[in-house]
C-alpha cells in the first residue's frame, strides 16, 4: 500500500489524513477495504425484525414501504419460516419484516399466534438479530369497525411477550392538519378498550400523499418515536439504519461515529512516527466512511463508489486548499519531518466525517444521481469538498481563537 504525498512544501499535507486513495480507487483496493469495512459494521449493527399484521387491505405495505423503504417489496413474498407456516420473513439490510401473506386474521388467527409462538421460542435462543422485536397491527380508518377477533388477536400478540404498536391507515386531515373527526371518534373507541399496546393508543397515520383529495402524509415520526420507545436495547442502533423518516436521530448516530473515529485518529497521530500516523489514519476513515453509510442505509456498492468519487475531490484539491487552511493550526507538520499532530489528526478527520455524512443525507434521499439513474460523480465531489472546505474553515477558526 502506498500513500501519496505532495512534493509541495508549503502546501504539503499528510495523505492518509485526506484518505487520499488515487492508486486505491484504480486497483480496486479502496472498493475492496470499503466493502470490508462495511461488511463488518453491518454485523455489528444487525437487523430490526418487525411483524405486521391486520385484516387484508389495510395498507400494511404501504406503511412499511414509507418507514422503510421499498427494498423490502423487492425481495418478493418473501420465505416462509418453516414449511407449514403461515409466516413469510422478508429481509433487506437492516430491516427483516415478519407477514402472513393476506391471510384475514379474524378468520385463521388463532394458526397465525400458534406459528408466531413457535417462532418466537426458537428464535430467542438466537442472536437479537434473529428474533422478533415489534409487532404493529394495522386497522383502516375506512372500515370503521375494530371487531373483538382483533382485541384477541393482540392480546395474544402481548401474551407472548411482543411489544404491539396499534396503528391507524389511511387517515385524512383537513388542510389545517386536523384529524377527521370519525377517525377521532374510531380511534376512542378502540382506546376504550384498553388493549395491552404501546401508550394505550392507537396512532393516527396516512402513509401516501393524495394530492388531488388534498390528503397529506402524516403521522409516520410519531409511530417511529413509538417503535423506538417500545424495541428491546440492542436494537437501537438497527431501527436507525432501517428507518427512513427520522433523519434526525441518523444525524445523532453518525455525529456519535465521527466523535469515536475522531478521537481514534487523534490516539493515532500523537504518535511521532514519521508517516507512519497517515497510513494509520486510512482504515479508521474508511471504517467511519462506510459506517456512517450503512447508518443512512446506503446499499454498499453505491456507497463505494460515492466515497471513491468524493475522496479523489479531497485528494485533488486537498494539496491547495487544506494545505494552506492547515497552516494555521499550531503544530502541523512540526513533528518528525511531517507526522501529524494529533489535534490536526482528529480534526481533519470529523471534517471528513461530516462532509460525507452531508453525501450520505443526500443519497439516502436518492438525489446526487443522473439522468439515467447512475450516481452523478461530479455532483458527488463538489458538495463533499465544499463541506470539507466548510468544516476546515471552523478547524482554523477554532485555532485561531486559541
Amino acid at each position: 500500500m502506498t500513500i501519496q504525498q505532495s512534493d509541495t512544501p508549503e502546501t504539503s499535507v499528510p495523505a492518509g489524513i485526506l484518505v487520499v486513495v488515487n492508486n486505491f480507487a484504480s486497483d480496486g483496493w479502496f472498493k475492496d477495504e470499503f466493502h470490508k469495512r462495511y461488511s463488518e459494521s453491518a454485523k455489528e449493527i444487525g437487523r430490526f425484525n418487525l411483524a405486521v399484521f391486520g385484516k387484508t387491505g389495510v395498507g400494511k405495505s404501504t406503511l412499511v414501504n414509507a418507514v422503510f423503504g421499498a427494498e423490502v417489496a423487492k425481495t418478493g413474498i418473501g420465505e416462509p419460516v418453516t414449511k407449514e407456516s403461515t409466516l413469510y420473513l422478508h429481509t433487506s439490510g437492516f430491516f427483516g419484516l415478519l407477514d402472513t401473506q393476506g391471510l384475514e386474521i379474524g378468520v385463521e388467527g388463532d394458526r397465525v399466534i400458534k406459528d408466531l409462538a413457535r417462532l418466537i421460542q426458537e428464535r430467542r435462543r438466537k442472536p437479537q438479530s434473529e428474533q422478533v422485536h415489534v409487532a404493529w397491527y394495522a386497522v383502516r380508518f375506512a372500515d370503521r369497525r375494530f371487531e373483538d377477533t382483533e382485541a384477541a388477536f393482540i392480546q395474544k400478540l402481548a401474551d407472548l411477550g411482543l411489544p404491539v404498536v396499534l396503528v391507524m391507515t389511511q387517515v385524512p386531515t383537513s388542510p389545517t392538519g386536523a384529524y377527521h373527526p370519525d377517525a377521532v371518534e374510531f380511534a376512542q373507541q378502540i382506546d376504550a378498550r384498553g388493549l395491552p399496546v404501546h401508550g394505550a393508543r392507537v396512532y393516527l397515520t396516512n402513509a401516501k400523499a393524495d394530492d388531488f383529495a388534498g390528503h397529506q402524509v402524516h403521522g409516520l415520526q410519531e409511530l417511529v418515536d413509538a417503535t423506538f420507545r417500545c424495541a428491546p436495547a440492542g436494537v437501537e442502533e438497527a431501527l436507525t439504519a432501517a428507518q427512513r423518516v427520522d433523519l434526525k436521530r441518523k444525524q445523532e448516530q453518525a455525529n456519535t461515529v465521527i466523535a469515536g473515529a475522531a478521537t481514534a485518529a487523534g490516539a493515532a497521530g500523537a504518535t511521532p512516527i514519521p508517516f507512519s500516523d497517515a497510513v494509520i489514519l486510512v482504515p479508521i476513515q474508511l471504517g467511519m466512511m462506510a459506517r456512517i453509510s450503512a447508518i443512512y442505509g446506503i446499499e454498499v456498492d453505491r456507497a463505494a463508489m460515492a466515497s471513491i468519487a468524493a475522496t479523489a475531490a479531497a485528494t485533488q484539491a486537498g494539496r491547495t486548499v487544506a494545505g494552506n487552511l492547515l497552516k494555521m493550526i499550531p503544530g502541523f507538520g512540526t513533528v518528525g519531518g511531517g507526522a501529524i499532530n494529533a489535534t490536526v489528526a482528529a480534526g481533519f478527520t470529523g471534517a471528513i466525517g461530516a462532509a460525507w455524512s452531508a453525501v450520505c443525507v443526500r443519497l439516502g434521499e436518492g438525489k446526487l444521481r443522473g439522468v439515467n439513474g447512475a450516481l452523478d460523480t461530479e455532483s458527488i465531489r463538489s458538495l463533499f469538498l465544499d463541506e470539507l472546505k466548510n468544516q476546515i474553515s471552523k478547524l482554523k477558526l477554532h485555532a485561531k481563537e486559541k
